[in-house]
């Protein structure tokens, strides 16, 4: 198994993160298919203020990659990552959706 840790800024306004919040109560199925086709086992994304930080823990072969090649050919996660562009201060990604998080790089780990 393997974990990402991406971060990702919103907008700073306080009504489009209650929106973004709520819209993820309620993901679509097909998105949700989606990140599981990919090798997605677990996704949690935790909030800060106005700063996201996104934990995957995926299986051994999946890559950020693949997921973005996955994604340009579902028209429905399409839609989403689109409707989710308003929500976050990444202007510089346009369409591209794998561009919007940032890759954290581990610099502790402890396990007993």
């Amino acid at each position: 198994m393997q974990r990402f840790v991406l971060t990702l800024q919103l907008r700073p306004d306080p009504s489009l993160v209650a929106e973004y919040v709520a819209r993820h109560r309620e993901v679509w199925p097909a998105v949700l298919d989606s990140l599981r086709d990919s090798g997605i086992l677990r996704s949690e994304i935790f909030l800060h203020g106005f700063q996201l930080i996104m934990v995957l823990d995926t299986t051994d072969d999946f890559t950020l990659e693949h997921k973005a090649v996955m994604d340009q050919a579902n028209p429905i996660v399409m839609r989403w990552e689109q409707e989710m562009a308003k929500f976050q201060a990444v202007d510089n990604a346009g369409n591209d959706a794998s561009k919007r998080w940032i890759v954290l790089e581990n610099v502790f780990r402890f396990a007993a």
